[in-house]
C-alpha cells in the first residue's frame, strides 16, 4: 500500500464560492471535455444519448436549504476530489497506483498500475472517485495537471479547465501554502471551511459559505415632504394669466 508524504512543497487546490456558483454545470462540461480529449484514457459514457451514465470527475449538486430566519434558498454545491493531506484513498490502494505528489500535493492515479479494485472509492468519504467501466480503472480529478504545467499554453490558460470556464468566477485555483495567495486570502476573509472535517482527511480544497441575503424593509418608507401650495415667480404669473383667459380658473 502507498504511504503519504510527510509534507509537500506546495499545496495546490481550489476555493469554491457557494455564494457565486449559479449551478450552470459549465465546470462539469469543461472537465469532461478536457479529460476526455487530453489526459490518459478518455472518460467513457455507457449511454451518451440516453440515460447519462458515465465517468465524471466533477459534479454539481443542488440543495434547497431553509435558514433559521428568512426564505428558503437554492445552493449549488460543486464537488470533485479535494486532494486531502491525509488521503485515505492513497493509503488503502493495494498496488500503489494512488499517490500524493510531494512537489504540489496533487493526488493522482497511475493508470498503468490501477487494477480497478474500487477500494479507493470505498475509502473516499466524498465520493470523488469513479470506476470507468470501459477502461476498468479508477478515475479522479487531477487538477488538470497537464494544463497547469503546460508551457505551450498561454499563461492565463494554465489553470484547471473548470476554473478557466466558470462564467460566474465561483472557482479559484492557487497555492494554499502561500498565505498571500489569492486562495489563502479568500479563505481568511470569507471564512472558508473544510467539507466534512470530522472525517479527519484534511482536504486542501475549501468552500466559501453563502453570504446572508438582503431582507426587505418591513417599515413604511418615510413620507415625502409636502409640495408647496403657493406659487411664486414665473409660475405665479402663469397662474394669474391663465385665470384671465375665457374659462380660466374653472377648475
Amino acid at each position: 500500500m502507498t504511504t503519504l508524504p510527510t509534507g509537500t512543497d506546495r499545496k495546490l487546490g481550489l476555493v469554491i464560492d457557494l455564494d457565486t456558483c449559479v449551478g450552470c454545470h459549465a465546470c462539469v462540461i469543461s472537465c469532461k471535455g478536457w479529460n476526455t480529449e487530453n489526459y490518459g484514457a478518455p472518460l467513457s459514457d455507457q449511454d451518451a444519448y440516453g440515460d447519462p451514465s458515465g465517468t465524471f470527475l466533477n459534479r454539481v449538486h443542488s440543495y434547497e436549504v431553509e435558514p433559521a430566519e428568512g426564505a428558503a434558498q437554492l445552493i449549488h454545491f460543486p464537488k470533485s476530489c479535494l486532494h486531502c493531506d491525509d488521503a485515505p484513498c492513497v493509503t488503502v490502494c493495494p498496488t500503489g497506483a494512488s499517490y500524493k505528489r510531494t512537489e504540489d500535493g496533487i493526488v493522482l492515479v497511475n493508470e498503468s498500475d490501477c487494477m480497478g479494485c474500487g477500494l479507493c472509492a470505498w475509502a473516499c468519504p466524498y465520493g470523488a472517485r469513479e470506476l470507468d467501466l470501459a477502461a476498468g480503472i479508477m478515475k479522479k480529478c487531477t487538477l488538470c495537471v497537464d494544463r497547469i504545467y503546460n508551457e505551450n499554453l498561454p499563461e492565463e490558460d494554465r489553470e484547471p479547465a473548470c476554473v478557466r470556464t466558470c462564467p460566474a468566477g465561483a472557482r479559484h485555483f492557487g497555492d494554499f501554502s502561500d498565505p498571500e495567495s489569492d486562495v489563502s486570502r479568500l479563505v481568511a476573509e470569507r471564512g472558508g471551511f473544510d467539507l466534512m472535517p470530522e472525517q479527519g482527511t484534511k482536504p486542501v480544497n475549501k468552500y466559501l459559505p453563502p453570504r446572508p441575503k438582503d431582507k426587505l424593509e418591513t417599515e413604511a418608507p418615510a413620507a415625502l415632504p409636502a409640495v408647496a401650495t403657493e406659487t411664486t415667480g414665473f409660475l405665479s404669473w402663469l397662474d394669474k394669466t391663465l385665470d384671465r383667459l375665457p374659462g380660466g380658473g374653472a377648475n
